[in-house]
């Protein structure tokens, strides 16, 4: 069943959307913010595996925050990077849609948090990210592994992780409401 009918290209800015039938274990109905996308390489983060851990427990320095962390995909992920919609933040951030930036000085940030001019519910850490090498992405789309839609800021900061995926299916129209109510492994049914 073909219903990536959608004209939106990867790009920055753009969620990718796992269909109902990709049982990868790593992207499993997960919804994936594309944060670069180039002719050879793309870069996305998980926006809906939420880690047991927060950043104060992973970082030693830090004592106050009580960030969430999140798995951003299995690719390095020993790395740490985050999205924010703070603006007027001046750390080097790099915009991915008209209210969503990418990245920065961490240092600067951190120095930021710890005087309380930044309020932590507008930045989202992650751990490792979701990568594709030239023409894998592409593939996949063709193969429906993913729809494409156009990320928001309330989609990419969606504070229901668990069901993040089944809510924006449900919105993606009706001809897809039925595969919001898909048994996480079909072949189980």
């Amino acid at each position: 069943m073909n219903l990536n009918k959608s004209d939106i290209k990867p790009d920055a800015g753009v969620i990718l959307v796992a269909s109902a039938s990709l049982l990868d274990p790593n992207f499993s109905r997960s919804v994936i913010l594309l944060c670069d996308h180039q002719y050879d390489s793309t870069f996305g983060l998980v926006l809906n595996n939420a880690l047991p851990v927060t950043m104060r427990d992973i970082i030693e320095s830090i004592v106050d925050w009580d960030a969430p962390l999140y798995c951003g995909g299995p690719v390095q992920e020993n790395s740490l990077h985050f999205i924010h919609t703070l603006s007027d933040l001046d750390i080097g951030s790099r915009p991915i849609t008209p209210e969503v930036f990418w990245g920065g000085d961490f240092d600067r940030l951190s120095k930021l948090i710890e005087q309380g001019s930044v309020d932590l519910n507008k930045i989202r850490f992650f751990v490792g990210y979701s990568g594709w090498g030239e023409g894998q992405l592409a593939d996949e789309i063709e193969r429906d592994s993913w729809y494409l839609i156009k990320g928001r800021s309330d989609t990419i900061f969606c504070d229901d992780s668990p069901n993040h995926w089944r809510r924006i299916i449900r919105t993606m129209g009706h001809e897809y409401e039925i595969l919001a109510n898909f048994p996480d492994d079909p072949r189980l049914n």
